[in-house]
């Protein structure tokens, strides 16, 4: 077994939902939820088929995002995965939805920060063992950085 870690390249202004899933379907799936969940939502999509023709199907509402989707999976190339490259919205308003999807197994990571995806490749191909999303923390959050952190969720809506 080869150890590869896989950098993801996430164009600005835009977060990634990376997970497992095993049925074909999940492709048309995961294109009703991001639609149904909000109609501002810029999104390209990737599955890595683990069987059959083992194509990478893709699917979105904008090319730019699908070709990023394409080229994240090419590069991670592991069996029945899947990669959400996403622009005005944030994951959480999808993440529930995806993770009651019925073929949906797994999410790794839902992120706007820098990804690794360590890879573990064998002869049979590749699996997914884990990320690292973004960066290991620089201390504790003080009283200020609170308030900080309170504020920016209320600007987003996430609080009143």
């Amino acid at each position: 077994m080869e150890i590869k870690i896989v950098s993801l390249q996430i164009p600005e202004g835009c977060n990634l939902i990376l997970g497992q899933t095993h049925f074909i379907k999940t492709v048309e799936d995961l294109h009703e939820i991001m639609v149904g969940s909000s109609g501002e939502v810029k999104f390209g999509l990737a599955f890595c088929e683990a069987s059959g023709q083992r194509l990478i199907r893709v699917s979105g509402n904008d090319p730019e995002l699908e070709t990023t989707a394409v080229t994240n999976a090419q590069n991670i190339a592991s069996g029945h995965s899947f990669i959400i490259m996403l622009k005005n919205a944030f994951p959480i308003n999808f993440l529930n939805s995806i993770k009651q999807c019925q073929e949906v197994c797994t999410i790794y990571c839902a992120t706007a920060n820098p990804v690794q995806v360590i890879i573990a490749e064998t002869e049979q191909g590749r699996g997914i063992l884990g990320v690292i999303d973004g960066y290991s923390p620089l201390g504790v959050e003080s009283e200020e950085n609170i308030q900080e952190r309170k504020q920016i969720l209320r600007r987003f809506g996430y609080k009143l």
